[in-house]
Order: structure tokens, then C-alpha cells, then sequence
């Protein structure tokens, strides 16, 4: 009798099954060992695993952009690295992340930087700093020239988690969110916490958002 083992593809003789010998050694050679079915468990695991992975890397919510508003950083001066920790926070989310963008303190180099990743369609801008209460704190007004609808829910959620979470400069932002065409735009906060906490208020929001306007 001739069978073939088909996970290495090699010819096996297994003897006749009118002997009693025969089917002993045909039982024999059926039987699966404790160690086979792990392995086989393992292996079933390993690419269910792999699936998984694979379908989350694909996986975006949508395109985003980062807009860091300060003097130093517009200058190359900038040693908080806030932008790269947006852009993580954001990858992480599932967003695919366009490029950051450093411009100074100064209302129309924050509304041209605004407005042209509305123009370039991104789903989603993230603007850090500028919000508090100095002379140059100037991004809400920069925001809020360019949006057609506001919502103020989102800008309300981010200062109170921050408070909440201690970020004091959160709590008292004067930020703004609300919608430039198909675009939201947030503001937040430069501190790192500030950062860290409203990113996680913002990118469920967001991810409700996005999924909203796709629908129409």
C-alpha cells in the first residue's frame, strides 16, 4: 500500500492491510504524538496570530496631519520633541500621519499651516500650543477663522480630562475643535501630558467623526 506524507511530500510503503501484522503497523504509524499536536497547536496560533497582525497594519482611520505652534521649534530649536510624540500617538491610534509642521507663533503662519492641510484633505489636524493666555497664544484665533462648524463637545472633553489628569495647561487651554470641510481640527496643550491626555480623548472622537462623514 502507498501513501504520501503530505506535509514533506515523501513516498511512503505501508504494509498490507489483510495481515493482522500490517494493520498493526498501519495503526502504529497513524498514531499522532503529544508533541506533534503542540507543535501543530503552536503553529495554528503563530498564523492566527500573523493574521491578526496583518490586519491591523492595514487597518487607518484616516490621514492626519501635525501643526506644533512655537517659536523655537519653527527655528529648529525645539528639545521637547512634542511632534514626533503626536505622531506616535497617532500611529498608534491607527492614523497615518502625513507629516508635522513647526511654525512660529504668529496667526497667519498658523492659519496658512491650517489651511493647507485642509486643502491637501487629511481627516484629521492636530495643533499643539498657542492655546494658553500670552500675547503670542494665538492658534484658537488662527482656528476658528477657518472652521465652518465648531465643536465645542471635543474642546470641553480635552480640558476637562487634562484637569482631571493633572495637566494643568490643558484644563486652561483656550483650544477650539470643529470642522473645516471634510477636516477636524483640534487644538491642544504642549506639554506632554497635556499631549498624552488629549489624544486619548480626541482619537475615539475622531474615529466617530471620520466614520460619520464616510457614510454620507
Amino acid at each position: 500500500m502507498y501513501t504520501t506524507d503530505e506535509s514533506s511530500a515523501v513516498l511512503r510503503i505501508l504494509p498490507s492491510l489483510d495481515s493482522d501484522a500490517g494493520s498493526d503497523a498501519v495503526n502504529a504509524a497513524l498514531q499522532v504524538s503529544p508533541e506533534d499536536v503542540v507543535a501543530a497547536e503552536r503553529a495554528a496560533a503563530n498564523a492566527a496570530s500573523a493574521d491578526r497582525a496583518a490586519g491591523l497594519g492595514t487597518q487607518q482611520l484616516g490621514r492626519a496631519l501635525v501643526v506644533v505652534v512655537d517659536d523655537r521649534a519653527a527655528h529648529g530649536e525645539d528639545q521637547t520633541l512634542i511632534g514626533p510624540l503626536v505622531c506616535e500617538l497617532l500611529e498608534e491610534a491607527g492614523f497615518h500621519v502625513d507629516a508635522t509642521v513647526a511654525v512660529a507663533a504668529d496667526e497667519v503662519d498658523i492659519r496658512n499651516a491650517l489651511n493647507t492641510a485642509v486643502i491637501g484633505g487629511v481627516d484629521l489636524v492636530i495643533s499643539v500650543g498657542g492655546v494658553g493666555v500670552g500675547p503670542r497664544d494665538v492658534t484658537p484665533e488662527a482656528t476658528t477663522s477657518l472652521l465652518d462648524r465648531s465643536l465645542p463637545g471635543i474642546a470641553e472633553s480635552v480640558r476637562s480630562s487634562g484637569l482631571a489628569a493633572g495637566a494643568t495647561d490643558a484644563g486652561l487651554s483656550r483650544g477650539v475643535a470643529g470642522m473645516s470641510g471634510q477636516t477636524l481640527v483640534v487644538n491642544l496643550a504642549s506639554s506632554r501630558a497635556a499631549v498624552r491626555d488629549g489624544m486619548a480623548t480626541v482619537t475615539p472622537l475622531a474615529q466617530h467623526i471620520i466614520e460619520s462623514i464616510s457614510t454620507f
